[in-house]
This record gives structure tokens, C-alpha cells and sequence, in this order.
């Protein structure tokens, strides 16, 4: 791979600058801002500024970071506020009903502000892939396996109790949400190349796998976990079936996000209500089945989802509203917060409640009540604000990409390959990359998905399945 001028980066800041240029006509910005995003997937993947790799063919490496990573992460972050803005804007899908009463004073320029900063951090965060994606062109282990169906399979079924053990256990518990997740990735993945391999019992353990997993996600309270079951046996099916697939699973998505924000609102309603997860679950189910005004529901529902839960640029607008005009920068304190919550129980008893250290400067922020019971933890580009302001989202943006890039290739080069490498033990062990979080929780999973990475070569080394070459 040719290196690459460091001024030739300088084209992924280009609509921030733009942007920024325009600040004094908010609507223009905004639109510049957002469309921006859209910017810089192009300028990656035309490979302007460096190539992509050239190993394997894309369909094929659509889990490496460049790709899955930066659509999921970055898209989300910094492209959803389109719907808050059109909210904002005073029309309801098409239609327009008027501003409401939430948006007042200067909300536009609040809006065209906030996106500034999500356009930069995306520039960051692609500058950060960029600068280091070094993929070996030599490899120094391989696996060995008679059937890679079967030894995803036991993965899946080995990490699935292993993981529901260490939950139990809070000195362990660090290890519970990383074998989750690989149970998780691996018993998708095994699913798909049984159907590959043509293994009528490996299709039957994967499909029930995969539905044990579904019907896990469908009791999480979240959306995320449901739409990447799909994405990722879309993603693994693909080479197998084609671009043939292609609207198959695009229909499928579109109606996943059409249902889901209903189903999670009568969820979450339940459960707040005391109703056990499982009861909430079939209940939330029947009434989307049963619905006599489904489509009324699904287009009240969906309007909400958009410009509300789906975006966070409402919550971001609170915190730049109080950061520094009301609480100072927090400079260091977050990042030394993150650490000491690497530290196991185990080692700290006295060690501080995880989700009340992040609610602290969401009630300092006034973005959330102390008297009431919800969680808001802030994302990761509001926390690099919140540290240093818009030198802290660059910072922490382009840090980001590029230790999510050599977390990456380095699990390629202990696993022997993109494979088992990135599409297995990154994807499976690293998926709170996929969405960020705030540091003190992102901290603490990717130190641990680490370590489980590395025990996890010992025990492939030891079995004879991982070897030099």
C-alpha cells in the first residue's frame, strides 16, 4: 500500500471548513454540514486519498472498519439529525403542521452548530481509519479447521453458557458481554456457511442459534441488536447468493425500522410498568399483530423515532447550550474516569457506580431531571466535547478510527486473515465500536474485548486449531 501525503487528508475537512465559512446563514451550513458526511464516504471509498485494500474483493471484507464500521458508526452519528432539523423545520414526514413549542430562539443555529461538529468528527474519525489501515501482506498464522461451520458452531454453543456464567459473577462480569457477542457473531456466521457447506444439522443448530440470539434481542429494549442480526447474515450471504440478495434484505431493513420503534415503545412501556422482559415481549408482539390502526400507530410511532430517539442531536444541543457557558470543560477528567473503570470489583470494591459517574454530567448539563428514572448517557463525540471542545472531538474522533483500524489488523494477524481475524473475533468481541458509547463504558469493553482476544489465541494455539506458519 503506497503512502500517503498528509495534505492530501486535508480533503476530508473540507465541508467543516465550508460549513464553518457559512456559520452567519444556518440553514446553509447545516445542509453543507450534513451533506458533508456524505462527502467523505465518498472520498473513502473512491479511494482518493488512499486505496482501499485490495486482498479480497469488497463484497467480501464489508466487516472491516473502512466499511461496516464507519457506515454504522459514523452514519449514524453524523447523518440522522436530518429528520430533527425537518422537525425542527415545522413539517411532520411531507406534511407540514406547524413549529412546535419545544423549538424556540436561535434552534436553528444550535442545530447547524451541533452538525459542524458531527461533520468534523466524522472527518476525524475517516482521517484516523486512513492514517492506519497497514493490512500485512504476509501472514503468520492460519487456522486449521476440517469444517468452519463446526467450529462456529462450537464457538457460539461454548461462549453462549461461558457468558451467562460470568454474568453471575460480578469479579468475571467483564466477560460476559464479549462472549455474548461472539456467541452471537459466530453462531450467525455458522449459520450462513452451513448453507454454504450444505450442512443440513449445521443449518438446523445455526437457524436455532440465530433464533435463540433474535429472540434474545427482541427482549433487549433496544433496536440495534435486532437490525445487525439480519445485517450480519445478509453480509455473509452475500457472496453466496449474490447481489440477487440485495433487495431482499434492503425490504427487510425497511421494515424492520418501520415496526420496531412501535414494538420498543410498547416494550420498554411494559417493562417500565413492572412486567417481566419475556411477558412484554409476546405482549408488545400481539399488539402490533392484532393493531386494528397499525398504520396510524406505525406513522405516529416512526415520526417520533426519527426525529427523537434516532437522532441525539437534541441532547447534543443541551450539552453545547451548558459547556462553557454554565460548566467548564472537563479537560482530563473524563479520560481518567474511563481508566479506573478498567479496574475488576474484584481488585476495587469501593469502586464507583459506572452509570452514575456518566449521569453526573447529564444532570450537571440539565439535559435529564435527578428525580426521574431514565438513563441518557452521552455519546462519544459528546464526551470529546465535553473534555476539550471542538479540539477534543478531533482528538477523540481520530483516535477512535484509528484504534478501531489497528484493533482491526491485529486481529487479522493473530487469527491468521480477515476471517477469522476481523469478521469473527473483531466483530464479535469489538460490536460497542459499532455504536459508541461514552468513555467510561467504551473504555472499559474495548480493554477487556482485548484481553478476551488474546486468551482466546492462547486457547485456539493450545487446541491445535491456530498455528505459525
Amino acid at each position: 500500500m503506497q503512502p500517503t501525503k498528509h495534505v492530501n487528508y486535508l480533503l476530508l475537512y473540507l465541508p467543516f471548513v465550508i460549513a464553518l465559512f457559512l456559520k452567519s446563514f444556518p440553514h446553509s451550513s447545516y445542509i453543507l454540514a450534513w451533506a458533508g458526511s456524505f462527502f467523505i464516504f465518498y472520498v473513502c471509498y473512491r479511494g482518493l486519498i488512499k486505496p482501499l485494500p485490495s486482498d479480497l474483493p469488497i463484497v467480501e471484507q464489508l466487516l472491516r472498519p473502512m466499511f461496516f464500521l464507519q457506515i454504522i458508526f459514523a452514519g449514524y452519528m453524523a447523518t440522522t439529525s436530518i429528520f430533527y432539523y425537518i422537525h425542527a423545520l415545522g413539517y411532520e414526514y411531507l406534511t407540514y403542521v406547524g413549529n412546535r413549542p419545544l423549538m424556540f430562539g436561535d434552534v436553528y443555529e444550535s442545530i447547524a452548530k451541533c452538525q459542524r461538529y458531527y461533520v468534523l468528527g466524522h472527518a476525524a474519525f475517516a482521517h484516523g481509519l486512513l492514517a492506519g489501515m497497514r493490512y500485512a501482506s504476509e501472514k503468520r498464522y492460519r487456522i486449521y479447521t476440517p469444517s468452519m461451520s463446526n467450529l462456529l458452531l462450537g464457538i457460539s454453543i461454548s461462549c453462549l453458557p461461558l457468558g451467562y456464567f460470568f454474568f453471575k459473577f460480578s469479579s468475571l462480569s467483564q466477560f460476559s458481554v464479549q462472549l455474548s457477542g461472539l456467541s452471537f457473531v459466530t453462531g450467525t456466521i455458522a449459520l450462513a456457511f452451513a448453507i454454504r457447506e450444505h450442512k443440513k444439522i449445521n443449518i438446523w443448530g445455526g437457524g436455532i442459534l440465530f433464533l435463540l440470539n433474535l429472540l434474545a434481542a427482541l427482549t433487549s429494549g433496544f433496536k440495534e441488536p435486532i437490525i445487525i442480526c439480519f445485517l450480519l447474515l445478509g453480509i455473509f450471504l452475500l457472496p453466496i447468493f449474490g447481489k440477487k440478495l440485495i433487495p431482499l434484505f434492503i425490504t427487510l431493513l425497511i421494515a424492520l425500522f418501520l415496526v420496531l420503534p412501535t414494538f420498543i415503545g410498547n416494550f420498554r412501556r411494559m417493562v417500565g410498568k413492572g412486567v417481566d422482559p419475556l411477558t412484554a415481549r409476546n405482549e408488545s408482539i400481539n399488539r402490533i399483530v392484532n393493531s386494528d390502526n397499525l398504520v396510524k400507530d406505525l406513522r405516529e410511532d416512526n415520526w417520533s423515532f426519527l426525529t427523537i430517539r434516532l437522532s441525539e442531536i437534541e441532547m447534543f444541543i443541551r450539552f453545547t447550550e451548558s459547556t462553557p457557558t454554565f460548566v467548564p470543560y472537563y479537560n482530563t477528567t473524563l479520560v481518567k474516569d474511563a481508566i479506573k473503570t478498567i479496574i475488576p470489583r474484584f481488585f476495587w470494591p469501593g469502586k464507583p457506580n459506572v452509570e452514575q459517574l456518566v449521569m453526573t454530567r447529564v444532570y450537571n448539563a440539565g439535559v435529564v431531571d435527578p428525580s426521574s428514572n431514565v438513563s441518557a448517557k452521552p455519546a462519544f463525540i459528546v464526551d470529546c466535547y465535553l473534555s476539550y471542545g471542538m479540539i477534543g472531538i478531533w482528538i477523540g474522533l481520530f483516535l477512535y478510527g484509528y484504534i478501531a483500524q489497528k484493533l482491526s489488523e491485529l486481529a487479522e494477524l493473530w487469527f491468521g486473515g480477515y476471517f477469522m481475524g476481523t469478521a469473527v473475533m473483531f466483530a464479535g468481541l469489538f460490536q460497542i465500536l459499532w455504536r459508541g458509547n461514552s468513555f467510561e463504558f467504551l473504555f472499559n469493553a474495548v480493554f477487556w474485548s482485548l484481553v478476551t482476544m488474546y486468551l482466546i489465541k492462547l486457547i485456539f494455539k493450545a487446541k491445535g486449531i491456530l498455528f505459525k506458519v
